[in-house]
């Protein structure tokens, strides 16, 4: 069973949106690399963070955008009430 779901048509899009609900376990949220590069915006979530390995997470702010480059291990960290990003694979 998967931390989060897509919402998207297909597998084929290279825009959609990711959600994490507010009750997802901590040991859910893994260590991870993604295959392309992929701008992530946030859409809504409180306190939910972000880290790449070896750096300091940093708080994901709604409406604002980072990048993250394909084959870099990173993590998000569990905030408060759920947590919505829209991912773009560039």
């Amino acid at each position: 069973m998967s931390c989060f779901y897509d919402m998207r048509e297909d597998e084929t899009q290279t825009s959609w949106q990711r959600a994490f609900n507010h009750d997802v376990k901590d040991e859910e949220l893994v260590w991870h690399r993604d295959e392309n590069d992929r701008i992530v915006k946030v859409i809504s979530g409180v306190n939910w963070k972000f880290q790449f390995d070896n750096e300091l997470p940093m708080t994901m702010v709604v409406g604002k955008s980072f990048k993250i480059p394909k084959m870099t291990y990173h993590r998000i960290i569990k905030g408060e009430g759920r947590l919505i990003l829209e991912i773009k694979e560039i």
